[in-house]
């Protein structure tokens, strides 16, 4: 997405980000690669490291034993396919179709570790007869038994890759569609309603807030009428508002009709909604196109569900909005990351960026471009937060500010020392250093600061 968002569809994960720089896919085979090579079992039976060397002509390519050039050649003398873990024991084991079929079989069963080390006993004895002495049996073995803990089979590596090519196809060309494609049926794919918001800006694309009269049950595209030739902007859609349901969405877009609603007391009047989504639905600023502020419509809007039920004698006239001041630009955020879980209106960094500067810290985009092994402070979200249980306690994650983003990796002694800061704080200042390798850019966290401010913000899937 927003470091290599042009080429990167569907291999979302910081993980495989970071990977396509040192991969450099040049073909539709490389796609399939990129697609296999961040799966635990590739993981477990070290192949992305020396593929990744040895695509960059950094270290020859060797294979554990003659026997095992046949099924590793397409890869570089490592394993990434289930369909060669099926081959090195047809090849270096002598088993049948037969017994490679029940590899397979097992690999793909529940509780496969246990499923594929029955068979080890076989694979060592059939490659003893092959002439494959231990070290290198024990080499090809570990390559088998490491696709019990999940890898792909070539055929659907190859069906990623036409998504992937499809995807990026779509993105370099038609980004505001395929953006507005994704928040249409949110929740799906790697990343929140902020960062995609974020992606389209820096893309060029406008992303405007719910609005009453205009938005449609999911977001959509708005061309502008006087720049036709202008990509169009992206509205979000009225199921974006927490609360608001696809059958209230429905609702609203039903009472619109072909006749906008006048005022928020019309709307209350038309569409029967609850006195709660009313606010919300004022919070999120979905009736400014009605002329009224936030607070003068979240004042009136829950009172004027009156208009459609009875209430006590004299309580029927609702008393006018006092003088309120109308919310600064950071309070608008934080109430659109209130009632919608994102804001179009700018990101929640963007309000503490004065404060980051006084602390040193950088945006996220600079700091990318910095030499190997600077020094550095990054201040915004810290967001994706993963630590696989192939990484031996390292976490990963990423820092977004309304720069953009920048990955995260944290040492266990580093990840225990702050993970209740990074995990807790509404938003963080983190120190540390670059390590760039082969155009992979990471920042190697140090120490991390919970910071105070209007950054509050959703962040689905983390976890303690």
């Amino acid at each position: 997405m927003p470091q290599h968002g042009d080429r990167t569809q569907k291999l979302e994960s910081r993980a495989q980000v970071s990977t396509l720089p040192q991969l450099q896919p040049r073909c539709f085979e490389d796609l399939a690669v990129a697609a296999s090579i961040i799966r635990p079992g590739p993981i477990q039976a070290g192949s992305k490291h020396p593929y990744l060397r040895r695509r960059a002509g950094l270290e020859p390519v060797t294979y554990p034993h003659p026997l095992a050039e046949p099924a590793l050649s397409k890869t570089l003398g490592v394993a990434l396919w289930q369909e060669q873990a099926m081959t090195l024991a047809i090849d270096c084991a002598g088993f049948t179709p037969g017994e490679a079929d029940r590899l397979r079989k097992a690999m793909a069963a529940k509780h496969s570790p246990e499923k594929v080390s029955q068979l080890r006993g076989r694979l060592l004895s059939g490659m003893a007869t092959k002439g494959i002495d231990r070290a290198a049996a024990e080499r090809i073995v570990g390559m088998i038994e490491a696709f019990s803990d999940y890898g792909f089979p070539q055929s659907h590596a190859q069906s990623m890759a036409g998504i992937i090519y499809a995807s990026a196809w779509v993105k370099f060309h038609f980004p505001h569609a395929l953006l507005a494609g994704i928040m249409a049926h949110l929740p799906m794919g790697f990343y929140d309603p902020q960062t995609l918001i974020q992606d389209a800006k820096q893309h060029g694309i406008e992303v405007r807030n719910v609005d009453i009269q205009r938005s449609g049950v999911h977001a959509t595209l708005e061309p502008y009428a006087d720049q036709p030739e202008r990509r169009p902007a992206i509205r979000r859609g009225l199921t974006s508002v927490t609360g608001a349901s696809e059958e209230i969405a429905e609702r609203i877009l039903t009472a619109r009709g072909t006749v906008a609603f006048r005022s928020v007391a019309d709307v209350a009047r038309r569409t029967r909604l609850s006195a709660k989504l009313m606010e919300q639905l004022a919070t999120a600023g979905a009736f400014d196109g009605l002329g009224v502020d936030r607070r003068t419509a979240l004042w009136s809007a829950g009172a004027y569900t009156g208009e459609i039920q009875d209430v006590l004698p004299g309580l029927d006239n609702l008393a006018p909005a006092p003088e309120l001041p109308v919310m600064t630009a950071a309070e608008a955020t934080a109430a659109d990351l209130d009632a919608s879980g994102a804001s179009a209106t700018a990101h929640p960094a963007q309000h503490l960026r004065a404060l980051l500067a006084s602390h040193g810290a950088q945006p996220a985009r600079e700091a990318r471009d910095l030499a190997d092994q600077t020094r550095v402070r990054v201040g915004g979200l810290a967001k994706y937060i993963q630590r696989p249980p192939t990484a031996k306690g390292v976490a990963f994650g990423a820092l977004e500010d309304e720069s953009g983003m920048i990955n995260l990796i944290f040492s266990p002694p580093v990840w225990e020392r702050t993970r209740e800061t990074v995990l807790g704080a509404p938003a963080v200042l983190l120190e540390g250093h670059i390590e760039r390798d082969r155009g992979s850019v990471n920042m190697i966290v140090h120490r991390a600061h919970a910071l105070a401010g209007p950054a509050r913000a959703h962040q689905p899937g983390r976890f303690r």
